[in-house]
């Protein structure tokens, strides 16, 4: 071979191995590029994922699910039972006897109103109630009786009952029935006051003649007003997110015990369904106002006065007094409680018990939180000085 052949021979072997050197070099850097994207995409699941179960994690902690109960099953077991379902109606004497009134009042009711074919027609209605004593004593909404006088219970075990009205108190919105039963299951009396916003209850009715319906929710608020649509009314509502519908009205609001914290009431709606918020009368305001029905024949203690507030006082405002809370004793009625304690007309009150008093609101919800025989000692300014006196509760 001749130095020409040599030298092209070695020509092409360099061009060979530059060819495989660079298929190598090729694949090299095409290997690291796919690892590094697969290492990239794993990088990227794992975030994810991480990222996933914070979410979930902090998801869980807002809800707060670990705090939730496992169930409410003993306290459903135990108020069920002492839920009742009442349906009321006008007997016919009732019935007439208004359409009588009805006539005085307009004459021509007879040809345009319920009696155009000489048969009026009586009112029926349905609600829920809760039976708070062995022997038969229910309480339930006034507005679930008022204008009948004809009401059957039926307890959770179907039993049906005819009940007698012991008394009302439509200013809360509260009334009393009584059967002739004994050894009934009843719900005590929990104290409203513990109950804390953001607290699990249940409210227990009778919704649509369904047997003892239970819903759970949150308390969403108390202290609401302005719910009843009376000029008189005393509100003090606890709010909750729990299903109330018709037919529950008069049920129980329970805490997780199955102890009873409120009488369901009313709901805020524009359909007459529920709509999202149900209200219920605390615990606190029902227990003394159902004793004074049950022992004494009436709704409320009375102090028996009648108070200003300091502002609304013309007295007081033209003098322009120091004190700026309190309530002004416009009048002491005769033979009143407050009269035997010696209360004075242009006393100031200022607190009852450990209870702060700036307007008759307060003094009523306060008195409406005692029962008659109650002693109680009431705080006030008399000629700018502080007194203190004690008041023996009468009806």
């Amino acid at each position: 071979m001749g130095v020409k052949s040599l030298l092209k021979a070695k020509r092409n072997t360099s061009k060979t191995m530059k060819k495989i050197f660079s298929l190598m070099v090729a694949g090299a850097t095409g290997g690291l590029i796919v690892l590094a994207g697969l290492f990239s995409v794993h990088h990227y699941t794992i975030s994810k994922d991480s990222a996933s179960d914070v979410h979930l994690t902090s998801a869980r902690q807002a809800l707060g699910i670990e705090s939730m109960p496992g169930d409410f099953i003993a306290a459903a077991d135990k108020a069920m039972p002492a839920v009742v379902h009442i349906s009321v109606k006008e007997s016919q004497a009732l019935t007439r006897s208004r359409s009588d009134q009805q006539r005085r009042r307009d004459p021509f009711s007879f040809f345009f109103g319920d009696d155009f074919f000489g048969n009026p027609r009586g009112r029926e209605g349905k609600g829920s109630g809760v039976i708070i004593t062995r022997d038969g004593y229910i309480v339930t909404n006034n507005h679930v009786i008022e204008m009948t006088d004809d009401y059957e219970v039926t307890l959770h075990d179907d039993r049906k009952f005819k009940a007698q009205l012991v008394g009302t108190d439509p200013r809360t919105d509260i009334a009393v029935l009584k059967i002739d039963a004994d050894a009934l299951p009843f719900l005590q009396f929990a104290n409203s006051d513990d109950v804390r916003v953001g607290e699990w209850v249940l409210a227990v009715g009778n919704p649509f003649d369904l047997t003892s319906t239970v819903t759970a929710g949150i308390v969403s608020a108390k202290g609401r007003n302005r719910i009843l649509k009376r000029n008189d009314a005393i509100e003090d509502f606890i709010q909750t997110d729990a299903v109330v519908n018709p037919g529950n009205s008069g049920g129980a609001l329970i805490n997780q015990e199955g102890d009873l914290i409120g009488v369901n009431t009313a709901i805020a709606t524009a359909t007459g369904y529920y709509a999202g918020y149900s209200f219920a009368i605390p615990s606190n305001m029902v227990e003394p106002i159902v004793h004074n029905i049950i022992d004494f024949g009436g709704p409320r203690v009375s102090l028996g006065v009648y108070v200003a507030s300091i502002k609304d006082y013309e007295e007081y405002t033209e003098n322009e007094l120091e004190q700026k809370n309190g309530v002004v004793v416009t009048e002491v009625i005769d033979g009143s409680a407050a009269q035997y304690a010696g209360i004075l007309p242009s006393d100031i009150i200022v607190k009852v018990e450990k209870e702060e008093i700036n307007s008759a609101e307060d003094l009523v919800e306060v008195m409406n939180e005692h029962k008659i025989g109650d002693q109680i000692q009431i705080t006030l300014i008399r000629n700018g000085k502080a007194e203190k006196v004690s008041v023996l509760l009468k009806s």
